[in-house]
């Protein structure tokens, strides 16, 4: 069964679909700028101006046109944690089954967090994972055993069939997790970055104490762009709750759909720029555009880190 095929299926069996979506992410490769970064990608870095030239794969070269040396196999490892976001705002939109095509927040970040494994796994990098919400809800140091992957998958499919009221306590977890993270890391987080509690300062120093280690750290800023960025909604009168606080506004959304965009267009730049600020990496992601830019994100720090 390929990707296509599951589309319209209930998400049953993660590992799979993981799979599947990192398979059409390296198949699109050959067709993108990251030709080369396949199959070889863990065995070479990018050659450096003034580096020896000894170890230069000359075959590679001929295939990519780029100079590549070959790394020693206590160069390939790198140490992956993988951080979600589960209070309720992640929980949005209703999805009574999720699907490929059908994701909310939270069932985009389970797949994804599986796909970076499954491609963890082919690089022989080695991967951790944190669940929070109102609380440290599952913590796993960084590992390499196929034990452990299936420990992590089994606990990414909760987070698929999952329900939450939880609010966002982001600033105070991420602090948990920093401390929890020994080695230098390349961490992903996963988050709405809805925070209900604190403001936005509280929340980049929590982000600015998982780079102490010298830890790179990617935000994927999960969103659903036709709603919550975009807005868009049909012209019937509307009641729109809060997830976390439980607020409610009655309205009709094309009578504020402009000024609704302009606001959230300034947020996601005062983010990006805040993110610029303290050196973290910063990626806002669509629910609806599948795994792409995660993927290619993953590859991409990878061999700045390696």
């Amino acid at each position: 069964m390929n990707l296509s095929e599951v589309k319209s299926s209930e998400i049953k069996n993660l590992d799979i679909l993981a799979k599947q979506v990192v398979e059409g992410f390296i198949t699109g490769m050959h067709k993108s700028p990251f030709h080369g970064f396949s199959v070889e990608f863990s065995e070479h870095k990018l050659y450096n101006k003034g580096e020896s030239t000894r170890h230069i794969d000359w075959k590679l070269f001929a295939k990519t046109e780029k100079l590549y040396t070959k790394k020693y196999e206590e160069e390939t490892n790198l140490r992956c944690h993988i951080i979600v976001d589960n209070s309720a705002s992640m929980h949005y939109p209703v999805v009574k089954k999720q699907t490929i095509d059908n994701l909310n927040k939270i069932g985009y970040a389970a797949v994804a967090a599986a796909s970076l494994m499954e491609i963890l796994k082919r690089q022989r990098d080695v991967v951790g994972l944190s669940v929070y919400s109102d609380s440290y809800e599952f913590y796993a140091p960084e590992k390499g055993s196929e034990r452990h992957r299936k420990m992590l998958l089994n606990q990414l499919e909760q987070l698929l069939i999952s329900e939450s009221t939880a609010t966002t306590e982001t600033y105070q977890y991420l602090h948990e997790i920093a401390e929890n993270i020994h080695r230098r890391s390349l961490i992903f987080l996963f988050t709405d970055m809805f925070q209900t509690t604190k403001d936005k300062e509280e929340m980049f120093e929590a982000l600015r104490h998982l780079k102490f280690n010298k830890h790179e750290v990617v935000l994927f800023h999960t969103y659903d762009g036709k709603t919550e960025f975009n807005f868009d909604f049909d012209s019937a009168p509307k009641k729109f709750v809060d997830l976390e606080t439980k607020e409610e506004i009655n309205l009709y959304s094309e009578n504020i759909q402009e000024q609704y965009k302009e606001s959230v267009s300034s947020y996601f730049n005062e983010l990006k720029n805040s993110c610029l600020q303290y050196k973290i990496d910063y990626v806002p992601i669509d629910i609806n555009k599948g795994f792409k830019e995660v993927l290619a994100t993953y590859l991409i720090s990878r061999q700045k880190n390696i």
